[in-house]
Order: structure tokens, then sequence, then C-alpha cells
């Protein structure tokens, strides 16, 4: 019977232990998974990021601290009960004179135990809570809502920037393997007397220039993944494999130039007329100084007095009231009126910052446009000097080979294909960068 139980005890007790584990082990993979990402599309950061990037998450934070702070300025519109209670030992007790006597009044111990009650009726610290409630609320989400466009434009940019490099990366392999190509073309004729060495060793050194630039890009690409990650709050160890494509890319650059400002898109506008309804509330609030503080109490108090301590709680003598309370000051040195010519003048502050955001947002719409056109125009150009290059180049190594062309005239042609090449990726990278600037500009970021 008890080998039993203990076996049963056992088998329990490793279930459990098995259960345990295999909990831990799934949450430990469905966490893994959360935080870690293999291949990774722009989108796909720009979500990590707005998930986990501390200043997202502290903004989202902030709107819960908000939301309590509000329910806890709103919960005094509720009546207040309080308990209160007390015991007093009077050493000496008050003498009171009766015909023309004078006795000692009261006794030497005294105890009241009583719950009071207070229900605000008008108090303009409750009343402004409720005013401004909503207003408060969007506030913080629109604090949230401004970190998030800055993340996402942030880590936008930042993506494209590791993309850049690797294209440059990409474009110096393919380089490289023309320059191996010319190379031994530039040895075999040399070993087989066509050419002098000076061929040779020109392809050698414009090899060698190739390969050192690949390194430092290389090096180059390692940082700037480490501010990607930066940006997007990764901090998992293992590298992230950028997914893109680049004919969606280079539809993707292209936007209308002719969209007009609209101050309301823009997250600071919307946040300066949230302030200013807040201005606004404080003024009213500061107004409502003048109106008296009203509410309605209640006490019930049950109270012991006995000249000795043990017998002092036998008998209770209750005593109970309910009124009203109003508190009103009536001179404070002028404070009302200057509190209220400030709260004015702070409402006609916000209304000069919306102004100042006004010519501010119009200008940063004429700069960003200007460079994204110019960008735009720059992007075209070089699109068609990439095909013109590599017509040029294939038709110059063609007759390098044919024995038309000397082989300076190869490295010229080579030299600017790369450097189209390279032009070119830059000048796509620049038009999707500055296409960042316009839209945050006009407010039309999403996220």
């Amino acid at each position: 019977m008890m080998n039993n139980l203990k076996r049963k005890i056992l088998n329990t007790f490793s279930t459990c232990i098995v259960i345990s584990s295999f909990s831990s082990h799934v949450y430990a993979q469905t966490n893994n998974k959360d935080t870690i990402l293999q291949d990774a599309s722009l989108q796909s950061c720009i979500q990590y990021a707005l998930k986990h990037y501390p200043l997202v998450q502290q903004s989202l934070l902030n709107e819960e601290i908000t939301e309590q702070q509000i329910k806890s300025k709103l919960s005094e519109w509720y009546p207040q009960l309080n308990l209160n209670a007390y015991y007093q030992h009077i050493f000496q007790l008050a003498a009171v004179e009766f015909n023309n006597s004078v006795s000692p009044s009261g006794t030497h111990n005294v105890s009241s135990v009583g719950i009071g009650l207070t229900q605000n009726i008008f108090n303009r610290d409750v009343l402004l809570a409720s005013n401004s409630a909503n207003d408060v609320r969007n506030q913080a989400k629109q604090n949230t809502a401004s970190n998030k466009i800055d993340v996402v434009a942030n880590v936008t940019k930042a993506f494209y920037d590791v993309l850049l490099t690797q294209q440059q990366i990409a474009l110096l392999d393919d380089d490289i393997v023309r320059l191996e190509r010319n190379l031994k073309d530039a040895y075999n004729q040399y070993q087989g007397g066509i050419v002098d060495k000076t061929d040779y060793k020109t392809a050698t050194i414009t090899l060698n220039n190739s390969k050192a630039e690949r390194k430092s890009d290389i090096e180059l690409v390692k940082a700037k993944f480490v501010y990607l990650k930066q940006q997007m709050g990764y901090t998992a160890p293992n590298d992230i494999n950028l997914l893109f494509d680049s004919a969606k890319m280079q539809q993707e650059a292209l936007i209308d130039t002719n969209q007009v400002v609209n101050y309301d898109n823009r997250i600071e506008y919307q946040l300066l007329q949230t302030q200013k309804k807040l201005q606004i509330d404080n003024l009213k609030y500061n107004k409502w100084s003048y109106i008296p503080s009203v509410s309605a109490i209640g006490n019930y108090n049950l109270n012991y007095m006995n000249n000795e301590f043990s017998p002092l709680f036998d008998n209770n003598f209750p005593t109970s009231n309910i009124g009203l309370q109003l508190s009103f000051p009536i001179f404070q040195g002028g404070k009302r009126v200057h509190d209220i010519r400030t709260a004015e003048l702070q409402v006609k502050t916000v209304d000069w910052d919306i102004i100042s955001l006004k010519t501010n947002i119009n200008s940063q719409y004429a700069q960003s446009i200007a460079v994204y056109k110019g960008n735009l125009s720059e992007y075209n150009i070089l699109k068609e000097n990439l095909d013109l290059a590599k017509e040029v180049y294939n038709t110059v190594e063609l007759q390098y080979r044919s024995g038309v062309k000397a082989y300076l005239d190869v490295i010229n042609a080579e030299t600017n294909l790369r450097t189209t090449q390279v032009n070119y990726t830059n000048a796509l990278f620049q038009l999707l960068s500055s296409k960042i600037d316009v839209q945050k500009s006009l407010g039309t970021i999403t996220y």
C-alpha cells in the first residue's frame, strides 16, 4: 500500500517536471522567434522596431501611466469615506465656573471612533480632470505616434544605407570578375608578345584597387548594420539578411511631386492643437477660482468618556450630522487675477507656436521636395548613362580582344562603367531617402 502511494507521488512529480520543462522550452522558442530576425524585409524591420525600440515602448507605457493618472483624478468625484479614531488622556480637566463656584469639567479619558463621508459637488480640480481627460489621453497617444513616425523614418533610411553599401560591394564583385578576366587576357597577350608588360601591370594595379575598396566596404557595412540594429532596438547577436526587390524599390521611389501641404496631417501640428485645448482648459480652471468649492458632508461618531480607563468603552455617546461645506477665498492679494492673465498669455504663446510650426512645415516641404526633384533628375540621367556605359564597355572590350583598341581604352571604359554603376546606385538610394523626407514633411508616413 505504502509502495503504491510512493510510486504515485513519484509519477506525479515526474509529470510535473516534464510539463514544466516542456512549457519552458515552448516559451523559450516563442520568445526567440519574437526577438530574432533571420530574413528581413523593410516592413519586417519597421514592425520589429515598433515593437522593440525602447522609445516607442516607453511612449506606450506613458500612455498607460497617463490613463491611471486620469482615473486617479476622476476618482475624486466618487464619495470619499474615511474612518477616524482617537484616544486622549487628560491630566488636568478644564475648570468651569457655575454659580460662583469653579469645578472641573469633563473626564480624564476620552475616545472617539467615527466615519466621515464627503461628496464633491463642485470642485475645480476634479472638474478640470473631467474636462481635459480626453485631451490628455490624446496627447499621450500623439506623443507615441510622433515617436513611431521617427522610428519608421530612421529605420527606413538605415535600411537603405545598408543596402547601398551591399550593392556597392556587389558591383565591386562584378568589377573584380571583369578585371580578373582582363588581367588574364593582358597576361596572355604579354606572354604571346603582342603587348608589353605595361598592360599586364596596369590591370594588376586596377584589380588590387578594386579589392582594397571592396574590403573597406565590407568593414563599413558591418558598422551600418550595427546602426540599423540600434534603430530597430535589435539586441540579438545574430546577423540579419536583408531582403529587397530592386524593381519594386525603383517603382516605390517615385511619388507625386504636386502634393499640397496639409498641416492637419503633421503630428507636430496635432500635438500643438491638443496643447492649445489643454491651455484653454487651464484658463477655465483659473477662472473657476471665483466659484466656491461645494461638497456634501456626513459624520457619525461614537464617543467614549470615563475617568477610568478600564470601563472607558463600556458606554458610548453617539453623535451624527449631515451638511454642506462651502469654501471660498475672499482675498488672496490678486493671485487669481495674475493666474488668469498668465493662462491667457500661455494660450497666445501656443498660437504663436502654431504659426511658427506652419512656416517651418512649409520650409521643410520646399527643401525636401527640391532635393527629391534634384535626385529624381539625377537618377533618370544616370539610369540612361548606365545603359550607355555598358554598351561602350562591351564594344571596347571586343575591340581590344580583336587588337583594334589599346588596353588603356579598356581601362577607361571599365572605370566609366563602374563609376556609372556606383553613381546610379547612389542616386537610387538617395532618391529613396529623400522620398522619406518628403513624406515626413507632408505627414504621410504610415506605420
